[in-house]
């Protein structure tokens, strides 16, 4: 974590749709990249459900259905899942609640749920500001305070320290709370305070920690809870121990037990010689534990002020929800006008990032032509940029930066860089054969405005398409993942291809999800297919007589599952190639790493790059944060290097957020396109009939000439894939002018099952014209997850 004078705050501005009124009390939760928000009062308990995407910028307001809750405030309310659990909680003054309710959030659905009560002594009764914490299959409350008035005009309060634990049903459901019976000191009865549940990695036993709250006075203690033994303990700690407080946050990232905010005593006053007798205050003081070292860290102290707006201002009752590792505050209040008697309601939203972002994945390959690609990382979340980087082995113009160098752009919001035109060509062109790779995907679109799609794949309908090697000698492939779901004999799928292929002699990338790309590419139209991660790890081709074997290998990464609508864009995928895999035959691998220089590409805001130039530095320069005044890189004073024709490239990416630049992505390899190769065969489909399997295709779309003849073949079991998984062996089963070919049942039988991400047969069509073969479409017809025959 950044010591204190270096963090960076960031106020949430110019978000779009129903902004939900100021309040405190109120819960939030984050599923995936949505903050969930509900209750809270301020003039009255507010009973909206109100989201928040965090990667749109946008506040909506669910169309909720069912058993719909009524508003509360200072509730318990947990994730799990995609199911969301809400518990007690103050309904009107003075009157509280102990009734449950389950939000199942993929469809928005509200329902009543009655847990059996506990088989000694009495359910909870009806509290606010107790803790509710989730692990595994059980919520556990803790404390809380009570009305012993039965007239909720007469609050007569009660701290509670009780403890319950709530059995939850999979998926949806309850089963019935208990009553565990713990062991050593129990914790004095407060409400108000927090309590999470973290365990570490390589010990077993998870633990609850409560910390802080209000009994009358308010607390400063820790209490650890192990939910194996149901021991509880009073750990010592080291470091400072933040104020006395209650309606703070906690938040657990990692390892640290994030605390912000709450109400402390004033400055100078001894809570100890007279608790009840103290004014207090809202703060903006932020700490953490470390949870592993039981050591207290100081971020934000109560003395600290802020002059510059800089940070959020103190509050109570906010709520604090972490996306990965970022922290987002929202709301609560910030003091009380006693000459008014009223609360003063925060409005503003707030992040900070906890840490630098973890490295992307490998740049993986779109599309590539003579002089450009487009280039794509799967997402990393809660960043504000993407630092993108080259070499190559042409000689350079100008020195470019160190390998270990890249830009300071800490404190910086990182917009996307568009890259201007450059003449500049190097002076030699390596005559390689083409080596691009595209993949394309028709994907459902999702609406956030009133609808969360969070589906399993299972429902995901896409198709993927991507470009990869199988020898050296030109003959390149495309990969189509295909969704096996039972289908009917007449059954089939329709797949759109673009015309693409890769360096022969690399590693094969891997695909992976998205950007998006022109709406002019094929769609899917017919049949359901999910999106599937696969890569044609080294291959070896068989035809009839003769087998060769390549040296081409890939790394699995998985893919995301894609939500489903109606059809409504094309999106592009790519995939990433381990440059650490090299053969010797590629010049690189004769490099040392730390010999390697690297050049900007720029900095982008999205996930997606059209690279046709590289920034080159002055001599002199190592890094690029030595140009210009400001943190931020100021490409303006650099020349610009255009990509040349037959050339490999290596690419690597690092995230930026406010913490600064993370670490850079493994290294890709790409290389430019030399033109006058066919394209790869599109539109392929799969059907079955009684021979076995119909497969068929559609010319490339770009031919470059006449097709003199296409060929199909088939991955095979042999005893060489046994010893090798990633070395795949394939038998032409067709070669001819005709687009389609029968797969017959006895082929089949001999397929091999591809397991490098789902389990799939693979199948590869190319077609060639006067200059040779161009890339093979590659088809992986997905088989679920047994590993029976083909067509049962």
């Amino acid at each position: 974590m950044a010591a204190p004078s270096l963090l960076n705050w960031r106020r949430v501005s110019s978000f779009t749709g129903p902004v939900p009124r100021a309040r405190h009390g109120h819960r939030a939760v984050a599923i995936r990249e949505l903050m969930i928000i509900f209750g809270g009062g301020n003039e009255g308990i507010a009973d909206e459900l109100h989201v928040y995407n965090t990667v749109t910028n946008q506040w909506f307001l669910p169309a909720v259905r069912g058993d719909i809750p009524p508003g509360c405030a200072a509730h318990g309310f947990v994730c799990d899942g995609t199911r969301i659990l809400v518990f007690g909680g103050m309904v009107e003054y003075g009157r509280y609640s102990n009734e449950l309710y389950e939000l199942q959030a993929s469809r928005w659905l509200w329902k009543k749920v009655k847990p059996h009560p506990p088989s000694s002594g009495l359910p909870p009764c009806p509290r606010l500001g107790h803790s509710f914490s989730l692990y595994g299959n059980k919520c556990y409350l803790f404390g809380g305070l009570a009305n012993e008035s039965e007239d909720s005009n007469n609050n007569v309060p009660r701290y509670l320290n009780d403890f319950y634990e709530l059995e939850l049903q999979h998926g949806s459901g309850v089963v019935g709370w208990s009553i565990p019976v713990t062991k050593g000191i129990v914790p004095s009865p407060r409400e108000s305070h927090t309590a999470v549940i973290y365990c570490k990695k390589d010990s077993g036993s998870p633990k609850m920690y409560v910390f802080g709250g209000m009994c009358g006075a308010r607390l400063d203690d820790l209490w650890q809870l192990d939910l194996e033994t149901m021991s509880w303990s009073k750990p010592e700690t080291k470091g400072t121990v933040p104020l006395p407080r209650s309606l703070h946050t906690a938040s657990v990232i990692g390892n640290k037990m994030y605390i912000f905010g709450g109400w402390v005593p004033h400055k100078g006053e001894n809570t100890e010689t007279s608790p009840h007798d103290c004014e207090w205050r809202c703060t903006s003081s932020f700490s953490y534990l470390n949870l592993d070292t039981a050591e207290w860290t100081t971020l934000v102290s109560d003395s600290q002020e802020d002059k510059k707006n800089s940070r959020p201002r103190p509050r109570a009752g906010h709520c604090a929800v972490a996306v990965g590792t970022r922290l987002y505050f929202w709301s609560g209040r910030d003091g009380y006008k006693k000459a008014l008697n009223s609360q003063v309601c925060c409005k503003d939203l707030w992040y900070l990032d906890t840490e630098k972002p973890p490295a992307p994945s490998q740049v993986q390959l779109i599309k590539a032509t003579t002089n450009s690609f487009h280039v794509k990382w799967d997402e990393v979340p809660t960043v504000e940029g993407y630092l993108l980087q080259l070499n190559t082995d042409l000689p350079y113009q100008a020195v470019c930066s160190d390998s270990s160098a890249a830009p300071n752009t800490q404190g910086v919001r990182m917009d996307p860089h568009r890259q201007g035109s450059n003449n500049i060509v190097p002076n030699s062109i390596n005559d390689t054969t083409n080596s691009t790779k595209t993949e394309h995907i028709a994907v459902k679109g999702t609406s956030v405005k009133n609808k969360l799609d969070l589906k399993a794949s299972t429902d995901s309908n896409a198709i993927l398409h991507s470009c990869l090697a199988p020898n050296i000698s030109n003959h390149n492939s495309c990969v189509v993942d295909m969704l096996r779901k039972n289908e009917g004999p007449h059954t089939s799928a329709n797949i759109g291809v673009l015309s693409s292929c890769l360096d022969l002699r690399t590693v094969i990338p891997e695909p992976s999800v998205s950007s998006t790309i022109p709406s002019a590419q094929t769609m899917v139209t017919q049949q359901t297919i999910k999106t599937e991660s696969s890569s044609t790890n080294g291959a070896v081709v068989k035809d009839e007589t003769s087998l060769t074997t390549f040296s081409t290998k890939s790394e699995v990464d998985d893919t995301c599952a894609l939500p489903a609508t109606k059809i409504s864009r094309v999106e592009a995928h790519a995939a990433a190639m381990p440059c650490s895999k090299e053969t010797p035959s590629n010049p690189v691998a004769t490099m040392k790493a730390g010999e390697r220089q690297w050049c900007d590409v720029g900095i982008f805001k999205n996930n997606t790059a059209l690279v046709s130039q590289f920034y080159l530095l002055p001599k002199g320069k190592q890094s690029i944060s030595k140009i210009g005044n400001a943190d931020a890189p100021d490409y303006s004073l650099l020349k610009k290097q255009d990509l040349v024709p037959g050339t490999g490239y290596r690419f690597r990416v690092a995230a930026i957020n406010g913490c600064g630049i993370g670490p850079f992505s493994k290294i890709s390899e790409f290389k430019t396109c030399i033109p006058g190769f066919p394209g790869a065969p599109s539109a392929v489909r799969i059907s079955k009939n009684v021979e076995g399997i119909h497969l068929s295709w559609e010319p490339p779309t770009s031919p470059s000439g006449n097709i003199l003849e296409y060929s199909a073949y088939l991955a095979i079991r042999t005893a060489q894939i046994q010893d090798n998984p990633s070395q795949l062996v394939f038998m032409r089963i067709y070669c001819g002018l005709k687009t389609s070919c029968i797969v017959t049942a006895g082929q089949l039988a001999n397929a091999h099952i591809d397991y490098t991400s789902r389990p799939a047969i693979v199948f590869r069509i190319s077609a060639k014209n006067e200059k040779g073969y161009g890339p093979a479409t590659q088809v992986r017809w997905l088989q679920g997850n047994n590993k029976k025959a083909p067509l049962n």
